[in-house]
């Protein structure tokens, strides 16, 4: 295995989102007291790197709303529901990048894109981290990424609720997005 590298310029090329080895996590509060994490399990996506220049990098993802998991079966059959994902209707989540911007320190960038959830579609920030790159036993150059950003699953069309007895909602509307991308350079 090579020694990890934090040097752009060595990441330009193609890169596939490895999802054994990614997670697309999410935090929402439930009734007020909670917070409630999990993550979709089936994601896919491309990146596009210039080291160089990593402002000019892209990136498109694919979640299959399907593999929405919290751990709570019954749960996560609600959410897939027509109530909220409608995973019937709207299998995908799909994610296209729009642009970058150099963030506050050296490896960090906000990465600016089109979010569709359920057929709508808003543009989104996600303060992105790199990570470093190495190669893993199996000769592949991997590279890693961390990121997060806050939606108001509201602008999403996901605004089904219940108002609790003392007032408040049954889910926050905003849910906090969580990544830790894998990808593998592909050429």
């Amino acid at each position: 295995m090579t020694t990890p590298t934090t040097v752009l310029t060595d990441l330009t090329g193609t890169w596939t989102i490895d999802p054994a080895h990614s997670r697309i996590g999410f935090a929402a509060r439930h009734a007020m007291v909670t917070t409630v994490r999990g993550q979709f399990t089936a994601v896919e996506g491309t990146l596009h790197l210039d080291g160089a220049e990593p402002t000019a990098s892209t990136a498109t993802v694919t979640i299959q709303t399907d593999s929405f998991n919290t751990g709570v079966p019954d749960r996560d059959g609600h959410v897939k529901s027509a109530d909220l994902l409608d995973v019937a209707t709207y299998p995908t989540i799909a994610f296209v990048s729009t642009g970058a911007v150099a963030g506050k320190g050296d490896d960090e960038y906000v990465l600016t894109g089109d979010l569709t959830i359920r057929g709508v579609t808003h543009p989104v920030d996600i303060d992105i981290t790199f990570e470093g790159s190495s190669k893993d036993p199996f000769g592949n150059i991997r590279a890693g990424f961390t990121g997060t950003t806050t939606l108001n699953r509201k602008d999403f069309g996901l605004t089904f609720n219940a108002v609790l007895e003392t007032g408040g909602v049954l889910i926050s509307d905003k849910v906090k997005v969580e990544l830790d991308i894998s990808a593998i350079k592909a050429s």
